[in-house]
């Protein structure tokens, strides 16, 4: 029974781990404009739990997306 408990526990800390924002540093694009740091959610190969995906909210600016898919 402990050892359930165990591998529950291991495999819910690496669930909630993938899904974490990430920040991406600033950088210097080679036509020379800067791009400020920002976040984003962690790729996992689909577009609908991304800040632009239409109708989705990104929590650090507040900005609705009225992206079409």
């Amino acid at each position: 029974m402990k050892a359930i408990f165990f591998i529950a526990l291991i495999l819910f800390s690496f669930a909630t781990v993938s899904f974490a924002d990430q920040t991406v540093r600033g950088y210097t694009r080679s036509d020379g404009t800067y791009v400020q740091p920002y976040y984003r959610s962690s790729p996992d190969g689909t577009v609908t739990d991304n800040y632009s995906f239409k109708g989705n909210q990104n929590p650090y600016t507040g900005s609705n997306s009225d992206r079409p898919i």
